[in-house]
């Protein structure tokens, strides 16, 4: 199970690996996030689009109502809530791409947090997607996100590298 948060499904969205990614595992999500992609999808751009496919698809992703929230300078209420929500159900992974938050979320949940590109290093894993084209999805990623040569960009190719390479 997992728990995956605005700029993680926005992120797997963009890439067109969102069916693959809710095919492949069990999704969850607050209503939070929901709002959140919903506001996203009121711009008129790339990240507006993507969010509205999210949105096409939400009846595949269990979406939760959190009592609550938790906020920080670091931690949204989106971030905050799926949090929250993992503290609810028994989930393995919190995915999202914000770094800063990232050591804030791990101290404060028991599940792994991990950022979106580990679903592309999962599929490697399962077989359903090859290292060549999770990498060529990873480069892809980073272009649509602006992450070239930026932390999580690094980190991102990191995880290839320190699974091994197939």
């Amino acid at each position: 199970m997992i728990v995956a948060d605005t700029s993680a499904l926005i992120s797997i969205a963009s890439i067109n690996y969102l069916n693959t990614f809710l095919t492949e595992f069990d999704i969850h999500t607050t209503e939070t996030v929901i709002e959140e992609l919903e506001e996203t999808s009121e711009y008129n751009d790339s990240h507006g689009d993507t969010a509205e496919t999210v949105l096409d698809n939400r009846d595949r992703i269990t979406t939760h109502q959190v009592k609550g929230g938790f906020t920080s300078s670091r931690i949204d209420p989106g971030e905050g809530s799926c949090t929250l929500l993992t503290k609810k159900i028994d989930t393995e992974f919190l995915i999202t791409d914000d770094l800063r938050a990232l050591p804030e979320l791990q101290n404060l949940t028991n599940a792994k947090v991990a950022i979106s590109p580990i679903v592309l290093k999962a599929l490697v894993q399962r077989d359903v997607l090859d290292q060549e084209e999770a990498l060529q999805k990873l480069d892809e990623l980073a272009k649509k996100r602006d992450w070239l040569d930026a932390p999580i960009h690094r980190r991102a190719k990191n995880l290839f590298d320190s699974y091994g390479r197939s």
